[in-house]
């Protein structure tokens, strides 16, 4: 196994904390006794708390919504005990969150076995234009075999009949497992384009093991994987999050290295039957942009690209910056950096509401260092920060992307819950 592609195998699991063990009752109770809701959140509650059995641990990933309001979303382990999996937790597992009376119901749809199979996603799960959820898993398949796999892309479709029991598995289906020369460890999103192909990047492999931008084409029933991009350094590398397009059809990402070792915001534009790349900005780390965007890119409705970094802003914790275009070039706008008492990894995109305000969160930042959600809301051409919810230390952890939807916010936390094992959430600013 190279040392690159350890190198960003390492980088997954630092920025997730590691692993843990279920708390103790009396440890609970006390958490419990102790969690009150911060002043500045209108309103907070824990869908679902996981518990490390059938129903998985360590949704780091977010989750998505159908038409239903129902969640769906995997954690990171859990699931399946045996196969060839990693941990004997398991491999992880897709699952689904449905409302029920006043609380919800999770059910699983589908656990990972390892080997050939996917072991540990790392991305949300998303619907395709066929109805099915897609995803990857950061280990799993056939190459790299070492330390795994190199990860997959997998399909996950329903029962072909009426399901009408609590529980109905899911049928699973790898579309494609990496080999490094084609990219490995896919850990960000994936999004689709309007002829059904899938977009995402992997955090490692290709041609000089930094990672790649990649294209799932699907035509005739069968995916074929065309490369868009290997990373160089000079032009980035170890990108962590996926890609997003522009509505004229280019592809824009951030990576956490490369440059000049803090990351770059680069855009992917079709030529004749290629790509081009074009680095759009170089992070300095310092003070005036930050450094190390692992998290991903929205925009605006105006073209402007809104991301976070870890690293650098005025008191080296990270920011959140805005990118904006201006006379063929593009210029760089630090909207908040963190402090050392409410920094901390911010390795999840950024969402808008309706109204322009942007939401995001931090994995160890907030109040009790326990990671929080926070807002920023545009006023008098700058950007008012509020801190909405903090988690308590040790039981918290939220690393996923939120969810807008009617005017509440869902996300997921590492840990939390009633066996520290990681919850699904609401906040409502």
């Amino acid at each position: 196994m190279s040392g690159d592609l350890q190198q960003a195998r390492k980088r997954s699991y630092l920025f997730r904390g590691g692993w843990f063990q279920p708390i103790s009752w009396m440890v609970a109770i006390v958490w419990l006794a102790l969690v009150a809701l911060p002043a500045g959140a209108q309103s907070y509650s824990t869908l679902y708390s996981f518990s490390g059995e059938s129903d998985g641990l360590g949704p780091e990933v977010g989750v998505t919504m159908d038409r239903g309001g129902n969640l769906y979303g995997a954690t990171v382990t859990g699931g399946y005990l045996g196969g060839n999996c990693q941990r004997q937790l398991g491999c992880g597992l897709v699952y689904k969150l449905t409302p029920h009376g006043s609380g919800w119901t999770l059910a699983p749809l589908y656990a990972f076995m390892g080997g050939s199979d996917g072991n540990m996603p790392l991305s949300r799960v998303v619907f395709g234009p066929d109805g099915a959820l897609y995803g990857t898993t950061q280990f799993g398949g056939t190459g790299c075999q070492q330390d795994g796999g190199c990860g997959t892309i997998y399909r996950a479709t329903p029962p072909a009949t009426i399901c009408r029991s609590v529980s109905c598995p899911w049928t699973e289906t790898v579309i494609h497992r990496f080999d490094s020369s084609d990219g490995a460890v896919p850990v960000g999103d994936i999004i689709f384009d309007q002829s059904g192909n899938i977009y995402g990047t992997t955090s490692s492999g290709g041609t000089n093991n930094l990672g790649t931008v990649f294209q799932l084409n699907h035509s005739s029933g069968q995916w074929v994987l065309n490369t868009l991009l290997s990373f160089s350094y000079g032009n980035g590398g170890f990108p962590s999050s996926g890609v997003i397009f522009d509505q004229a059809g280019n592809l824009y990402g951030a990576t956490g290295g490369g440059g000049n070792g803090y990351g770059v915001i680069y855009e992917l534009s079709p030529s004749g039957s290629g790509w081009t790349d074009t680095t759009l900005y170089v992070f300095q780390g310092s003070a005036d942009d930050g450094g190390d965007a692992s998290g991903g890119l929205i925009f605006d409705a105006a073209g402007n690209l809104y991301g976070t970094t870890i690293a650098g802003g005025s008191d080296g914790q990270g920011t959140v910056f805005e990118l904006s275009p201006s006379n063929g070039s593009w210029s760089i706008n630090v909207l908040h950096s963190f402090t050392e008492l409410g920094g901390g990894p911010l390795l999840a995109s950024l969402t808008f509401d309706p109204a322009g305000n942007l939401y995001g969160v931090t994995t160890t930042g907030g109040l009790n260092e326990g990671g929080n959600v926070f807002e920023l809301t545009p006023s008098n051409g700058g950007w008012t920060y509020s801190d909405l919810y903090d988690f308590p230390e040790g039981h918290g952890s939220p690393y996923g992307t939120l969810l807008w939807n009617n005017g509440t916010l869902y996300g997921t936390t590492q840990r939390g819950g009633t066996d520290n094992l990681g919850t699904v959430f609401e906040v409502t600013p």
